[in-house]
């Protein structure tokens, strides 16, 4: 069962899983959609709706603000566009839209997770830090935590968050939009910089309060390195995958599934990765 709604301030998509009684509260996986795309396109790409059949868990596919009915995207404070520069108030949208989710469908509000993916990964970083009290887990893929418009604006950066947050931050090595080692976009080029993925990693290492030196695993023939901070405070986890080869797109098998059969990353899914992440943590 799917069903579009709004009213209250802009519409949103749930997906509902084909097993869902109404009497079993089920957890609720937000995925929020990259600039320009829309939450029916991240719906498409993402593979979360086929996961939540299998898994049993709702998804909600939340719709950034747009212009003329397009390009929509997210006020994630340094990023990015009319939703920054009117400074739309997405972090309410999202916490008005997930109390409505939870008071239309039955949801575990002790298991309630976020991940996005490039604008809606920066908008992720910035809900997880803000809202820290709504998530039991997040994970920003192909997003960073702070960056400037031009280089005369502040440097903008999430606030720390109220309490320990489980993470899981994934990112392509080959990123040429929002690159890994920080700076100005390499396909967009313009003066807009963005911090590094590890100094994103770091902040939140720091505000997990994780001490010991992480586990490192590699999988996919070496083509994806994990990263595991497993020892932080309150049971929280930091966790960093670096995909190698990979750039500016969704990790997941709506594109992976398209390299050739020998390719490491062949039918390689962020999806699964993340909710296996996510279920660790009720």
């Amino acid at each position: 069962m799917d069903f579009v709604t709004g009213g209250f301030q802009r519409s949103y998509r749930v997906h509902v899983p084909s097993a869902y009684d109404g009497t079993t509260p089920l957890p609720l996986v937000i995925v929020i959609h990259g600039a320009f795309d829309t939450a029916k396109g991240m719906e498409k790409f993402s593979g979360f709706s086929q996961l939540s059949n299998r898994e049993n868990f709702i998804v909600l596919y939340p719709e950034g603000i747009g212009i003329l009915g397009y390009l929509q995207h997210w006020n994630a404070g340094h990023c990015c566009g009319k939703a920054a520069d009117d400074q739309i108030d997405d972090v309410g949208y999202l916490a008005k839209a997930i109390e409505d989710v939870c008071l239309r469908l039955s949801v575990d509000r002790n298991r309630i997770y976020m991940v996005g993916f490039s604008n809606g990964g920066m908008m992720t970083y910035r809900f997880a830090a803000e809202h820290t009290d709504m998530l039991a887990a997040a994970a920003p893929i192909a997003a960073s935590i702070a960056g400037r418009p031009n280089e005369d604006a502040p440097q903008w950066r999430i606030p720390a968050p109220k309490k320990q947050l489980p993470i899981l931050i994934m990112h392509g090595l080959n990123d040429d939009d929002i690159p890994f080692a920080g700076g100005v976009s390499l396909h967009r080029k313009g003066e807009r910089t963005y911090i590094s993925v590890e100094a994103s990693a770091q902040f939140w290492i720091d505000a997990n309060g994780c001490k010991d030196a992480p586990v490192v695993a590699n999988s996919n023939d070496g083509a994806v390195q994990t990263i595991t901070w497993g020892t932080c405070a309150d049971s929280s986890m930091t966790v960093l995958c670096k995909i190698d080869g990979w750039g500016h797109r969704w990790p997941g098998p709506y594109f992976t599934g398209k390299l050739a059969h020998d390719d490491p990353l062949y039918r390689f899914d962020a999806a699964e990765m993340i909710w296996s992440f996510f279920k660790q943590f009720p």
